[in-house]
């Protein structure tokens, strides 16, 4: 009976190991319905739309409004961005001419060469948005997922509910209840934050004359999403490009970088998500690290909102139980 317990218990992990990028999909899926949905309500506020005409609304807007912007800004995005793909040896190479100016420029290049050589570094690196499908197979699936999850969220949620207990289910309702409204205001606050991140980089960078100031601000924007990480990838081919028009522009364009990430870590992101569940900055790079490590490029990108589901879950299940264990006491 151990034996087939420990086997079990092995089978399960492995199972779970092998889907759980699906999983990933699915809470993307989950993310984009609840976008819909919340632009939705929004809609119904504002206009007093009913949710049948709000709700594709919502989704059919916001295809369009994506669809209508790479219409206008996309053949200057497509241009800067070859043009960055294009520059990008340059850039490495004159960033290895300076940093060989110096000792210390030396030791850095030495460190970087030797790295190179570790397969694990360079597979990370092949891989790091490499999936379940592939990134457009895996964009084609969770948008879909989004617009079924939008289109009839209760008969999934009653499913949900369904598989726990009779007893539970009250109780299950409500836990799944207060998951999706904090994923909602992280995911408002987010968005907002990924807008006001895009623009300042992009006002900065012209201010400063840097080419391609569109497509990197659309970089910083969006890699925004990530957090911890994100600005720092964003940062990457910015000073790279800064660099070709000097040391002193490179030092500026990392100083701008700098500068918006700490607005919007300090200033930005607390003032939109005031109420939002905190979540200790140290926990978030934890399960950035494991995430990334297990599953790649999803895991990286959806481990916040993930820490998020797992802190409301303890909270809701252990924490809030146990504080009523004490009062009765």
């Amino acid at each position: 009976m151990t034996v087939g317990i420990v086997a079990l218990v092995v089978v399960v992990l492995w199972l779970l190991k092998a889907v759980f990028n699906v999983l990933l999909l699915i809470l993307a899926g989950v993310l984009i319905a609840l976008y819909f949905r919340g632009l939705s309500k929004l809609i119904h506020r504002k206009t007093g739309m009913s949710e049948k005409v709000s709700l594709p609304l919502s989704i059919i807007g916001s295809i369009l409004l994506l669809l209508g912007f790479f219409w206008f800004a996309g053949a200057s995005i497509q241009q800067q961005a070859t043009q960055l793909s294009e520059t990008l040896p340059s850039t490495v190479q004159k960033a290895k001419e300076e940093l060989g100016k110096s000792a210390l420029g030396k030791r850095v290049l030495q460190g970087l060469q030797a790295q190179q050589k570790n397969s694990q570094g360079s597979n990370m690196l092949q891989g790091f948005f490499r999936s379940t499908f592939g990134v457009l197979g895996d964009i084609y699936v969770v948008l879909f997922l989004g617009i079924f999850f939008t289109a009839g969220p209760r008969s999934y949620l009653n499913g949900l509910v369904r598989l726990a207990p009779a007893r539970a289910r009250p109780r299950t309702s409500e836990v799944i209840t207060r998951v999706g409204h904090t994923l909602t205001k992280w995911l408002k606050g987010q968005l907002f934050a990924m807008l006001l991140v895009a623009v300042l980089t992009l006002v900065g960078l012209l201010i400063m004359g840097v080419p391609m100031a569109l497509v990197l601000a659309l970089i910083a924007g969006v890699l925004n999403f990530i957090p911890n990480f994100g600005p720092l990838i964003a940062m990457i081919p910015a000073v790279g490009v800064g660099l070709l028009q000097g040391p002193t522009t490179a030092l500026m364009v990392a100083g701008l970088y700098i500068l918006v990430q700490v607005l919007e870590s300090n200033v930005i992101t607390p003032q939109i998500q005031k109420r939002l569940i905190e979540i200790p900055p140290a926990l978030i790079i934890i399960s950035q690290l494991f995430m990334g490590v297990l599953t790649g490029g999803w895991g990286l990108v959806l481990a916040t909102p993930l820490i998020a589901i797992v802190m409301v879950v303890v909270q809701e299940l252990w924490v809030k139980s146990q504080d009523k264990e004490e009062k009765h006491r």
